[in-house]
């Protein structure tokens, strides 16, 4: 039985995220989805908002060999308590790849766990939780770039949130 990890701040879970966790799940026996806490980052949600809301996605995308945790300590001691194997990273682009490389290779050091990339699929490269809170924060549609269960709970951070159905 091979467990993957998807570990990821998810602030908030994309549909990019949910691309590569269903992509994972359809791959892997068991996925272990960790909300993992990044010190250089200023989260919008509290780490269990983030668990509630990824959980509620895996609850809309129908996946049933997907769980969801949190952690605030290193990625490879969560893989080592549950005997995971893989460590799937999603990238979306060059400079993600760069990011990513270095952790894997410490990852590897430390733990002997692989990491697996798993490329964005075309047409959500673009989207990062960054650039999601960005739109959101002025107004804008974010209808498909994150899963249907979020949009409440980024009208509740950002008030009004464009739907697109008042556009000519």
């Amino acid at each position: 039985m091979t467990i993957a990890v998807c570990p990821g701040s998810f602030d908030p879970v994309t549909s990019g995220h949910m691309d590569v966790i269903s992509r994972s799940a359809a791959i892997f026996d068991t996925v272990h989805v960790v909300v993992a806490e990044n010190t250089l980052k200023s989260p919008l949600f509290t780490p269990e908002r983030r668990v509630f809301l990824i959980r509620e996605a895996v609850k809309e995308y129908g996946l049933q060999n997907v769980s969801v945790d949190k952690t605030d300590g290193l990625i490879t001691e969560f893989c080592t308590k549950i005997d995971a194997s893989i460590i799937v990273k999603g990238l979306r682009q060059n400079s993600d790849y760069e990011a990513e490389l270095g952790m894997a290779l410490i990852n590897k050091k430390l733990s002997g766990i692989e990491t697996v990339f798993m490329p964005a699929e075309p047409g959500r490269g673009y989207i990062s939780s960054s650039i999601i809170k960005d739109v959101a924060r002025f107004g804008g549609d974010i209808t498909g770039m994150v899963p249907n269960c979020v949009i409440p709970a980024m009208k509740e951070v950002f008030g009004k949130i464009d739907s697109g159905e008042n556009r000519l």
